[in-house]
């Protein structure tokens, strides 16, 4: 245990001046209307990373990502899966929120696409789950098609990657909701098969 001790530590330190960067951060225009930055959430030894667009009204206020009521269905889908903020990190491409929850645009998203890629290194995920179309479209492939390809699986290196509708778009149309509580069971057996997480029975709730 002692061993490990000072590579812990420095780990820790690159997490903080990541975050003291990121506090800092005046590379796009969004800082001058936003409220707080939101940097992440969850354990820093995680093996899962979920990764969402741009924070929104709830999260620019808190300065958590996920914390609106699209967070609190993500919440849901999480629980029923096993999946806490224990071993799942939560992050978005955007540090700041876009005003009236627009879409981030390209430099935005190139602002602060380093830091979330070192959000990632310091992780070194074995799965990433994007939420929604645009975060899929950035991380996974440019032409995404979350309709037609949420669920699937993808391989970059040693990551496995996958995309599902982001929460909101579950709020704007429960009908989807069906197709995310399977998105969710792939990536409960996939941490499963890694070994991330114990075999599972299955889902036991619908949210």
């Amino acid at each position: 245990m002692e061993n490990n001790k000072p590579i812990l530590d420095e780990k820790e330190e690159q997490w903080q001046e990541l975050l003291k960067d990121c506090l800092s951060c005046d590379k796009c225009a969004l800082r001058k209307t936003r409220n707080k930055v939101v940097f992440g959430k969850g354990s820093h030894d995680a093996k899962i990373m979920f990764i969402g667009e741009a924070p929104g009204e709830s999260e620019d206020k808190e300065g958590l990502p996920f914390v609106g009521r699209a967070g609190k269905l993500l919440d849901k889908y999480m629980t029923v899966f096993d999946l806490t903020l224990d071993n799942v990190y939560i992050a978005n491409i955007l540090k700041c929120r876009p005003p009236q929850n627009r879409d981030p645009d390209e430099s935005e998203q190139d602002s602060c696409i380093e830091y979330l890629r070192t959000q990632t290194k310091l992780i070194d995920p074995k799965i990433i789950v994007c939420l929604g179309r645009i975060a899929a479209m950035r991380i996974i492939k440019p032409e995404f098609k979350i309709t037609a390809e949420h669920g699937l699986w993808f391989k970059k290196g040693s990551i496995y990657m996958t995309a599902i509708y982001h929460p909101s778009a579950l709020l704007r149309d429960p009908i989807k909701k069906a197709d995310a509580l399977l998105d969710f069971k792939s990536v409960r057996d996939k941490a499963a098969e890694l070994g991330i997480l114990p075999v599972g029975n299955g889902f036991h709730a619908v949210p």
